[in-house]
């Protein structure tokens, strides 16, 4: 067993799937009220950040303190933090997000991918877990942190609270600490139709919780994301661990970018409504892209969140082949390229090289300019609208031309 796997030269991380969407007016006039603030906040956030933030879990069922929050300018350099805050070796699902194998290596820390369950990613089969734990420790390894999400990138899916809690009572059991990225939780498509149980709720002292903000509230380009620490004497430790490397590494959010995440984090009706539409968007749009990625042949699992479907073309091998395309590093390009928009291939994702697996956002088919995408928003049908059945038409045809 290896940790740190490496596929070659993948210099740069894609970006997350971008919504497609204009600025929150709202939003983009909290930040302008701002823009004098000179100074960025405290290591952590400042105090209205983090009860902002406090606030949020709360209305999601995770009690706590302001004092157990930890703020930091993108979910990168706090998953960084929260790493080098926890010793061990570090357990995640294949696949994965594409920042977390990069950020153990920068630390110099062994990770290892445990496969996902055939219903969903995010989370590791739970007896893939055990025995990946116990061949690590054979092998003179230090398991002690696991990374889940139970709302996925980058399968878009959600995993059922039954494999969520085998999961965590797994790792729990054999002394892991699990961090819980829960940056898509709010981007669920159906929400009515879907229960979510964060891990923090079954195992809320062995859980620490991460959310990106740009993932529903803020725009990628205000750099914010907050962890929320369990209520325990050995998380205060790892807390102010967290702190000293995020002042070592100058990692403070900005002063009126925090202002402004506070304000989205407290979900004024006018950004509950944004996340509420731009939801029910994407899933009508990912719903189309599915149907198209089947009927090239492909397989994907349904999309139930994000805007972001993951696609397997390895039934179309053979013509993917003569195209001279034999691995995913191949397939991105050559989709990246006839898209005209990013496809993230899967050993990105921690997935096999050979494997032909391929991110495919949502975010381009909303319109090539903001009155489109706006419109798009607005919109009581948005597949009817001209501008996105072209888009989604073009998104078929390339996946048809494999067949």
């Amino acid at each position: 067993m290896r940790g740190n796997e490496d596929h070659g030269p993948v210099r740069y991380g894609p970006l997350a799937p971008d919504p497609g969407l204009p600025v929150l007016p709202e939003l983009a006039a909290v930040l302008a009220a701002a823009s004098g603030r000179t100074r960025p906040e405290p290591p952590g956030g400042g105090p209205a950040l983090r009860e902002a933030a406090r606030g949020y879990w709360e209305r999601r069922g995770l009690h706590g303190t302001a004092a157990g929050i930890a703020a930091a300018p993108g979910a990168q350099p706090l998953l960084l933090a929260l790493l080098g805050a926890h010793g061990g070796d570090v357990l995640m699902p294949r696949p994965c997000p594409a920042a977390w194998t990069p950020q153990a290596r920068l630390l110099g820390r062994p990770a290892y991918h445990v496969p996902s369950p055939a219903e969903c990613g995010g989370i590791p089969d739970p007896y893939a877990l055990l025995e990946t734990v116990r061949r690590v420790r054979a092998e003179g390894g230090r398991p002690g942190l696991l990374l889940l999400s139970v709302v996925d990138d980058p399968t878009a899916t959600v995993a059922p609270p039954e494999l969520v809690r085998e999961a965590c009572e797994a790792a729990v059991g054999e002394g892991l600490h699990i961090i819980s990225d829960e940056t898509w939780r709010d981007t669920v498509h159906r929400s009515r139709d879907t229960v979510l149980l964060s891990p923090a709720e079954m195992c809320p002292d062995d859980v620490t919780v991460l959310t990106d903000l740009s993932g529903t509230l803020t725009p990628a380009a205000w750099p914010a994301a907050v962890a929320r620490f369990p209520d325990t004497p050995p998380a205060a430790t790892r807390h102010a661990r967290t702190l000293d490397i995020l002042t070592a590494l100058g990692a403070l959010v900005a002063g009126p970018v925090a202002h402004a995440a506070a304000h989205a984090l407290e979900e004024p009706q006018a950004v509950r409504d944004r996340a509420g539409r731009a939801a029910a968007l994407h899933a009508e749009v990912a719903a189309a892209a599915h149907r198209a990625v089947l009927g090239a042949g492909a397989l994907a699992r349904p999309p139930q969140a994000g805007r972001h479907l993951y696609a397997d073309l390895g039934p179309l091998r053979p013509r993917l082949a003569e195209l001279g395309v034999t691995d995913s590093m191949e397939l991105e390009e050559y989709l990246t390229d006839r898209l005209g928009a990013p496809a993230a291939g899967g050993h990105r994702f921690g997935d096999e090289l050979g494997a032909l697996r391929v991110r495919l956002g949502t975010g381009p088919l909303l319109g090539a300019t903001e009155p489109q995408r706006t419109e798009s928003l607005a919109a009581a049908e948005p597949l009817a609208l001209p501008h996105v059945a072209q888009a989604l038409d073009g998104f078929a045809a390339v996946l048809g031309a494999l067949c």
